[in-house]
């Protein structure tokens, strides 16, 4: 687990109040992490907070959109005072889920905003400082969406996979100044969000990992980077990354088209 001397006292997690963010947070919080937990919605937010309370460190938590572009100066606000060793980025989220073209383009939008440009102004806040120092750690979440093309997630495979890119490059920048840079490639994952998806988790083929075992793996790799890829999916990224690109975009296609079955609604799918 980290090492709350090199990546404390206090970690920001964006996107914290339930599912991996939860157990990102209950997971350092029993390793003496303090922490500052963001999240849209107060009521989990609160919950998560006061679980981690329990374990005896102190929590903060911010409960904002990070859709509001106002919201990273919010963020930054509220946490002047701290010395923030560790930002784990886990807001990323598919919230338009029609075909690219029949979209509104301010839907579109709001898609890279909370997987692109959030994700930058908090690393390069938080960022900066831990450079300072020489020490300190930065965990993105991705997802296997990344590895190929997918139909009603044409921005979303695309954000994430500049997601990764972004991590490898941001982990060739900071390695000589002791800050650990990681990309925690997620599949499916049994979250609270995935189930009132009504995601189908019997489909054969699928590895489905619980929200523990997942922020369990990111966090014991968090040294290991620029990339780690979570539960058993790193076969399934490999063949996805072949030259045969039709091939791979239409099984990856089917295979979505079973794991979602007739919901339509919003899905992070990794």
């Amino acid at each position: 687990m980290p090492d709350v001397a090199k990546y404390g006292p206090w970690a920001v997690i964006a996107g914290g109040s339930e599912g991996v963010g939860a157990e990102f947070a209950q997971q350092l919080a029993r390793d003496g992490f303090n922490l500052v937990l963001i999240a849209r919605k107060p009521g989990p937010l609160a919950d998560t907070a006061d679980r981690c309370r329990e374990l005896g460190v102190q929590v903060g938590t911010i409960a904002v959109d990070l859709l509001d572009p106002e919201s990273i100066w919010r963020i930054s606000a509220e946490t002047a005072d701290l010395e923030v060793g560790l930002l784990i980025y886990n807001a990323g989220a598919n919230t338009c889920r029609q075909k690219f073209l029949d979209a509104d383009l301010s839907d579109v939008g709001r898609v890279v905003d909370l997987n692109v440009s959030r994700m930058l102004e908090l690393v390069h806040h938080f960022g900066a400082p831990m450079r300072v120092r020489r020490r300190g750690g930065i965990l993105l979440v991705g997802s296997t969406a990344a590895t190929y093309g997918s139909m009603r997630q044409s921005v979303y495979t695309g954000v994430k996979a500049f997601s990764r890119l972004f991590a490898e490059s941001l982990w060739l920048e900071l390695r000589d100044y002791g800050v650990d840079v990681l990309e925690l490639v997620l599949g499916v994952t049994r979250t609270p969000a995935m189930q009132r998806a009504g995601l189908n988790f019997d489909v054969p083929g699928i590895s489905v990992a619980e929200p523990a075992d997942a922020a369990r793996e990111g966090l014991a790799n968090l040294a290991s980077g620029p990339v780690f890829i979570a539960g058993d999916n790193a076969a399934a990224v490999h063949r996805g990354s072949g030259p045969d690109r039709a091939a791979i975009v239409l099984g990856g296609y089917r295979l979505m088209e079973k794991l979602l079955g007739a919901s339509r609604r919003d899905v992070q799918t990794g």
